[in-house]
């Protein structure tokens, strides 16, 4: 889950994040890139610093380069809370992620005004006059290139009003928090059960495909298998096969591969542990061969689920549907 944050000076950006930083989320600012870039070459680091340095980046990067750096740093199995989101273009590099909700902070202008005041940071306006400009400033630009906040704040997707207590304004963000996790979205079962097929694949050592299976009976995997030289012998991948290490066409001398199949491997990896198959589905990243097929069809596994289509495939679904066993199509996640 990403939660990024917008919003004007004063509104309680900080605050925000810091609750959810309190709470295991992952912290980043955009300014922290131009602070990262600012040191690099030397610079104090001022608010006119930055927000000179950062218009310049948007310049000659374009206009979401900040958003970019963060993003690179992003680990999608993490929650993050980012600040300091002040142009559209760094809100549409973020929503790349399904998971990012950007929320706005707000809280009316004088309160905001009381509050810099209050903090008392070097470069914050000690009177109205001045916070009205730079509040002007930072609003909008006529250069695609400069802070444009009030496009950023009006594509929100969420708002927290902080006029009150700091309690109250924290109470909204952990019910902002639990609302987007309640409805977070997870994969169904199909695309579940394939994803894992998937990362199988990953341990293949066949030169010519990279291919897998898992078997689910009750919904919980009972075997897998991925394709290469069986046990004990040489990988595919280090010389072991001799006709895949040929890199023939495709199709070509297929009774002198020495690689099994996925879908092979997994039916004889549950008989070696002696684990039945019968009423079993089987979830594989290509369709099955005509070999694996019949080994599918005695194993008394009663459902296929596919994605990706191997050569032979007529043949091997019209077998399968003689056999009475259900075969379905998935569309790539």
């Amino acid at each position: 889950m990403i939660i990024g944050l917008t919003g004007k000076n004063g509104s309680g950006k900080g605050e925000a994040a810091n609750f959810l930083k309190d709470r295991g989320f992952h912290y980043y600012s955009l300014s922290d890139a131009l602070r990262e870039e600012a040191q690099k070459r030397g610079q104090q680091i001022t608010r006119d610093v930055l927000v000179a340095l950062g218009n310049e980046l948007r310049e000659k990067e374009g206009p979401g380069c900040l958003a970019e750096r963060i993003f690179a740093k992003l680990d999608p199995e993490k929650n993050y809370v980012i600040d300091s989101i002040r142009h559209p273009s760094e809100v549409q590099v973020f929503r790349r992620r399904k998971d990012f909700t950007l929320v706005r902070v707000h809280a009316p202008e004088r309160l905001r005004f009381e509050r810099l005041k209050q903090r008392g940071r070097e470069n914050d306006p000690r009177v109205w006059e001045d916070f009205q400009a730079l509040e002007a400033k930072e609003a909008k630009s006529t250069s695609k290139t400069d802070q444009q906040l009030d496009q950023a704040i009006a594509s929100a997707d969420l708002q927290v009003d902080n006029n009150g207590p700091l309690k109250e304004m924290h109470d909204k963000v952990r019910a902002i928090f639990l609302d987007l996790a309640q409805k977070a979205p997870r994969p169904g079962w199909d695309e579940y059960f394939m994803n894992i097929a998937k990362v199988v694949a990953m341990r293949a050592n066949c030169m010519k495909r990279k291919i897998a299976a898992v078997i689910v009976k009750d919904k919980r995997i009972i075997s897998t298998g991925y394709n290469g030289t069986p046990r004990g012998i040489t990988n595919c991948s280090d010389g072991g096969c001799p006709r895949c290490n040929a890199i023939d066409a495709s199709g070509k001398d297929l009774g002198e591969c020495l690689c099994s199949h996925g879908e092979e491997n997994a039916i004889v990896q549950a008989a070696y542990h002696g684990v039945s198959l019968k009423g079993a589905t089987l979830y594989t990243t290509f369709s099955p061969c005509l070999m694996c097929t019949k080994m599918i069809i005695n194993s008394g596994i009663s459902e296929v689920v596919y994605q990706g289509n191997y050569p032979f495939l007529e043949i091997s679904l019209k077998l399968l549907k003689q056999a009475g066993v259900t075969v379905r199509k998935i569309a790539s996640s």
